[in-house]
């Protein structure tokens, strides 16, 4: 299956932190002079996959893409599509790609964005996948960082909730520790902290980290505090949700312990992990974080649109001899997918969705 030469947004970490940098300078200089921008991508056509429900990033892409002067494709339900007849994803998104200039997937399956952007016709954005990552809404909390305490360096930043399916919380992890100086205070139950390889990570790249069960106990260190809601839709069983859904809440009371600057990030939706008597506090900036969301998307669609670089969109080899242990593994349903493998913070793993990869 030959690539094509197309630049992707699957994981950030697949760029540079300049390019990073540049895309967040980018949503600056919008998010201040959006008039600037309104017939940028005039002409051009944005296809949104989302296989599975969103609001903010769904709209924010719609958003974006209208305030460039662009048009819009794609459907939001994959049942009122092909997809409910059976067409497997290769070919969704070969014949959608090669009616757009931009293609923008959400999907419940990891690994599934890489997977799109082999056979895509034009460049591909992972929207989320599974509970891998979400760069676009890693973005959007830098952004946020940038222009809310200005800097991405030197900061404590709590992470709270569901640390093990939270794709959010693994893109940004991902990202912030590669900025100088940051540290991280792991909160959550012992059943949904971090999964082994973003601990490796966190390890290989020399950031200060620790794991912490408590809330309370934390909250008066930090600069930066990301709640997470508990994700009904990532369990196996509603009993195993329901043992683990109660477990934090941020409140006024907790906020009164917390720095007088401190920033309370939100990717949104929320159930009951933030009280609603916070959102008048100015040091909740979840629903600023959200409208920054469309500006940083806006910068995106534009650097894609105009790159000339050509990223190749798989790296790793296969020998026959592995075969990725994830069911919830793209290539676990689409079995046409070349399998390939990675060694990466010192093990081997599935391209795909970076779990381990064992001997057939």
């Amino acid at each position: 299956m030959s690539e094509p030469k197309y630049s992707h947004l699957i994981d950030l970490n697949d760029y540079p932190v300049e390019w990073w940098n540049k895309i967040i300078r980018l949503g600056a200089t919008i998010c201040a002079h959006p008039q600037r921008y309104v017939q940028a991508c005039a002409g051009k056509i944005m296809a949104t996959l989302f296989y599975e429900p969103s609001t903010r990033t769904q709209m924010s892409f719609q958003s974006a893409m209208i305030r460039l002067g662009g048009s819009i494709i794609g459907f939001d339900n994959p049942m009122s599509s092909s997809v409910a007849k059976g067409e497997n994803l290769k070919d969704t998104t070969k014949v959608v790609s090669s009616y757009s200039d931009i293609l923008i997937i959400r999907h419940p399956t990891a690994g599934a964005a890489k997977a799109a952007a082999l056979t895509a016709e034009c460049p591909v954005v992972n929207a989320g996948d599974g509970g891998h990552l979400h760069p676009t809404q890693t973005l959007t909390d830098l952004l946020t960082l940038h222009m809310e305490k200005g800097r991405l360096e030197h900061l404590t930043v709590g992470l709270c909730g569901d640390l093990l399916y939270g794709r959010t919380v693994h893109s940004l992890l991902k990202a912030l520790s590669c900025y100088a100086g940051n540290r991280f205070v792991l909160i959550s139950t012992p059943e949904l902290r971090v999964p082994d390889y973003i601990r490796k990570l966190l390890t290989d790249s020399g950031c200060e980290y620790r794991e912490e069960t408590s809330l309370d106990a934390a909250i008066g260190e930090l600069d930066v505090l990301y709640m997470t809601r508990i994700q009904r839709e990532r369990f196996a069983s509603e009993a195993e949700y329901l043992a683990q859904k109660d477990t934090y809440c941020l409140t006024p009371e907790k906020m009164s312990h917390a720095k007088a600057d401190l920033a309370v990030l939100h990717p949104l939706p929320r159930v009951d992990e933030i009280a609603i008597a916070v959102d008048d506090d100015a040091r909740a900036l979840y629903f600023r974080q959200a409208k920054y969301g469309m500006y940083v998307r806006m910068a995106l669609i534009m650097k894609l649109l105009e790159s000339e670089e050509h990223l190749p969109v798989l790296h790793g080899t296969d020998d026959g001899a592995l075969h990725c242990v994830n069911p919830k593994c793209i290539t676990a349903k689409e079995h046409y997918l070349p399998q390939k493998f990675l060694c990466q913070h010192g093990r081997t793993v599935c391209e795909y969705c970076e779990e381990r990869a064992l001997p057939r």
